[in-house]
């Protein structure tokens, strides 16, 4: 059984983070970077289905060098190999344009079974790359999936819904997206740590993916921001003290602001 497992660097959520002036992109340079959370879940799913059945599980990420630091991490938890997708011509890469690298670099795996992703990265949310990938690849997608079973050639889901829970069934190969539900992940051991450094990362970039490719036809994003400006500090609040009108006046402050 051939697993891959999609990952993605990301700036940690409890450091300061900033945006380059030149693109507004955030500035890697002075972010706290680390492998998402979310996608050390959908690695411990792959590593507790090899340790069930005879399976290889191949890394890939979309990134700078600083992305290799997530894929080692995933070899150090116990996965085989990595693919690197290292190009400066995806600074800012939209999701569509994600979810096609991310595809073409799967299509690198020899007869992959499953693809397994996080539901949505920390950094920007969209919850649509999954997807995307599936439908390029043309894999069924199970996507926000809680809890995950693999047999007989089949894979059985349990999704999350606000109205109770829903069971996705289908044949291999597939794509599951898992939510935070799924499992706790396992640290590192110093020996897997030492195995890591000794384990193949294949580097490639845009012309490995897309030989045949025009690069002017290639968008990597159809968006970009003219402008960021810092949050403004908080204003004082108003202090209103209950002489027996608190209660008006704090209707008429939220009427004001239309907020009743």
């Amino acid at each position: 059984m051939n697993i891959v497992v999609l990952v993605k660097q990301v700036p940690d959520t409890g450091a300061e983070r900033t945006l380059s002036e030149a693109d507004h992109t955030l500035d890697r340079e002075d972010a706290d970077l680390v492998l998402d959370e979310i996608n050390e879940r959908a690695a411990e799913e792959a590593l507790q289905l090899k340790e069930s059945v005879d399976a290889e599980v191949t890394v890939v990420s979309m990134g700078p060098d600083s992305a290799l630091d997530a894929i080692r991490k995933v070899l150090a938890m116990g996965a085989d190999r990595g693919i690197h997708v290292c190009d400066d011509r995806l600074q800012g890469a939209d999701v569509v344009t994600t979810a096609k690298v991310l595809a073409a670099a799967v299509r690198t795996v020899e007869d992959v079974d499953l693809v397994l992703a996080g539901n949505a990265t920390t950094d920007g949310q969209a919850s649509a790359v999954p997807a995307i990938v599936a439908d390029l690849l043309g894999l069924p997608p199970l996507t926000h999936v809680r809890k995950l079973d693999v047999d007989a050639g089949r894979v059985r889901a349990e999704r999350e819904t606000e109205n109770g829970g829903a069971t996705l069934d289908a044949p291999l190969p597939a794509l599951v997206s898992v939510t935070e539900k799924i499992n706790e992940p396992r640290y590192p051991s110093f020996k897997g740590i030492m195995a890591a450094k000794k384990k193949p990362v294949d580097t490639v970039d845009l012309d490995d993916l897309f030989p045949d490719a025009d690069d002017a036809g290639f968008l990597v994003t159809r968006t970009r921001v003219v402008e960021a400006v810092p949050r403004p500090p908080r204003a004082a609040g108003i202090r209103i003290t209950d002489d027996g009108s608190a209660g008006r006046q704090l209707a008429a402050y939220l009427i004001a602001q239309k907020l009743l």
